[in-house]
C-alpha cells in the first residue's frame, strides 16, 4: 500500500493515509478506459435529430393523375419521396445512443484511471470539506492555499449544498459525490481533491 499526505483547509499536513492497491497500484488498462469514455460520451448524446417521412410532410393524399394512358410515369400523391418537399426515406429518427458496459469492466477502468492519477501526483486528500456558508470566494481561496490550479474534481461523501453552491461558479471545478465518480471526469481533470471519507467510500466501491 502507498501512503499519501492528508492536509487541512490551510494546506497543512495533519496526517497520512494508506491507499488501497485498487487505487494506488492498479495496472494501466487503456482498452477499458477507452471503452468507459466511449460509453460515457454515447450516453450524453441527445439523439433528438429527426426527419419527416411521407406521412408527416404537408401535402395531399389524392392521386395526381390516373394510372394509365397519360404518357407519364405512374405517380401517387405529392408527398412521395420522389418529389420536392416530399418525405425522407430512412432518415434519422430520435434514438438512444447509450449502451451498457459490464459492471466489472467499468470498475476496472475506474481503478486504472484513479491509479494513474495517483501515480502522477494528481490525487490530493483533505481531512474534510468544511464550508460554513455558500461563498465562492472562500472556496477559491482554499483551493489556492492547497496549491491547486487547472481543472479539479472535488470528491466528497454526500457533498453539502454549501459546498456545491460554492463550487459551481468556479471555472474548471466540478463537485461530485464519491458514488458518482466516473472515468471521464477523472481523465478530464488535472487534480482530484478527495476527502478522507470519500476516499474510503471509493476504495470500498472499487475493491474487487
Amino acid at each position: 500500500m502507498a501512503k499519501i499526505d492528508v492536509r487541512n483547509w490551510k494546506g497543512e499536513i495533519v496526517g497520512s493515509v494508506e491507499l488501497d492497491d485498487a487505487v494506488a497500484s492498479y495496472p494501466l488498462k487503456e482498452h477499458l478506459i477507452w471503452e468507459a469514455v466511449q460509453a460515457y460520451r454515447a450516453a450524453a448524446r441527445a439523439g433528438t435529430h429527426a426527419t419527416k417521412n411521407r406521412s408527416q410532410v404537408s401535402g395531399g393524399t389524392k392521386k395526381l393523375w390516373k394510372q394509365k394512358h397519360t404518357g407519364r410515369a405512374r405517380m401517387g400523391d405529392n408527398r412521395s419521396p420522389l418529389w420536392r418537399h416530399g418525405g425522407t426515406v430512412f432518415g434519422p429518427q430520435p434514438r438512444d445512443y447509450s449502451y451498457d458496459m459490464p459492471k466489472k469492466a467499468r470498475a476496472a477502468a475506474l481503478r486504472s484511471a484513479l491509479s494513474q492519477r495517483a501515480q502522477d501526483g494528481g490525487l490530493k486528500v483533505v481531512d474534510h470539506f468544511d464550508i460554513a456558508e455558500p461563498k465562492t470566494k472562500e472556496l477559491k481561496a482554499i483551493l489556492v492555499k492547497l496549491g491547486l490550479d487547472g481543472k479539479t474534481l472535488l470528491v466528497d461523501s454526500k457533498p453539502t449544498d454549501n459546498l456545491i453552491l460554492s463550487g459551481r461558479n468556479i471555472p474548471g471545478l466540478k463537485v461530485v459525490d464519491a458514488s458518482q465518480v466516473n472515468v471521464y471526469d477523472v481523465l478530464d481533470c488535472r487534480t482530484l481533491l478527495v476527502s478522507q471519507e470519500a476516499l474510503t467510500k471509493l476504495e470500498e466501491r472499487l475493491t474487487p
